[in-house]
């Protein structure tokens, strides 16, 4: 008689400790789902381009928008399409709108030629969103992104600086497979 009631109470509890593991797991599984959608919907953005930098950090229902961008429009859309996803609770637009400068414009063109151009990177010009990231702000360059080995990024690095009046060279590209 005495077994019955401590059967069901270790029940209950075996009951309610897999519900607690259901529920912590939830918000796992809404991460990744965030963090997917949040991947497409940057992406999918029409006016993002190779001179443009996003990124972003997902803290369980919060997403933090990083980058930078040449485009003001593209900041405001960037945390529009964000904020239409489901499960996003709040958004932090810290994407920096990069100065318009006739020079800026040059240099970009111009490291973008002489990235794209050459002969060993032509492979990373292939496919609509190019790997490599052209960032120009204020003379300076920044290259981000991700290439397959540590010679084209060298290349790269070596290429942006060989473009005229760019001042500085930041090489913040990732080797994929090291």
């Amino acid at each position: 008689m005495k077994l019955r009631p401590l059967l069901v109470t270790g029940v209950v509890l075996a009951l309610a400790l897999a519900a607690l593991g259901r529920q912590a797991a939830a918000p796992e599984a809404a991460t990744a789902r965030i963090t997917r959608e949040v991947r497409h919907e940057l992406l999918m953005l029409p006016y993002f381009s190779v001179f443009d930098n996003l990124s972003y950090k997902v803290d369980g229902y919060n997403v933090t928008l990083i980058g930078q961008v040449t485009r003001p429009t593209l900041k405001s859309d960037a945390e529009n399409v964000v904020k239409r996803i489901e499960g996003v609770e709040h958004v932090d637009n810290q994407i920096e709108v990069l100065p318009l400068s006739p020079n800026d414009v040059r240099i970009r063109r111009a490291t973008y030629r002489a990235i794209y151009g050459y002969p060993s990177l032509q492979k990373y010009a292939m496919g609509v969103q190019q790997p490599i990231r052209i960032i120009v702000k204020n003379g300076n360059v920044t290259l981000e992104g991700v290439v397959d080995n540590d010679a084209d990024k060298n290349v790269a690095n070596i290429r942006a600086r060989s473009v005229p009046g760019v001042f500085a060279v930041t090489n913040n590209l990732r080797v994929e497979k090291p």
